[in-house]
């Protein structure tokens, strides 16, 4: 099965504005959803990425926890910033 994520919704869940440390929820088009952190300082990136455990892994079924969102690490950081959900979440 190939997997691809599609971010519908990202919001802010904390931040340290003084060290640029972000938390973002991201909800996907399938349902699922996931925490992501991210380092402002000297650019985004995305420093962890897990999937909140409301619905089974879309990748291995698992309902508990496992590592499978990370390999999906360029997917996301490329929607993030080029669908630019980073401003939005920030700016809300």
């Amino acid at each position: 099965m190939s997997y691809k994520p599609s971010i519908t919704n990202v919001t802010k869940a904390s931040s340290n504005d003084k060290e640029g440390l972000y938390e973002f929820i991201i909800k996907l088009a399938d349902g699922t959803e996931c925490r992501a952190f991210y380092n402002r300082f000297p650019e985004w990136k995305m420093t962890n990425i897990s999937r909140l455990l409301k619905t089974p892994c879309p990748v291995c079924r698992k309902d508990f926890i496992c590592k499978c969102m990370d390999s999906f690490t360029a997917d996301f950081e490329g929607q993030m910033t080029g669908d630019e959900w980073i401003n939005k979440a920030i700016a809300e």
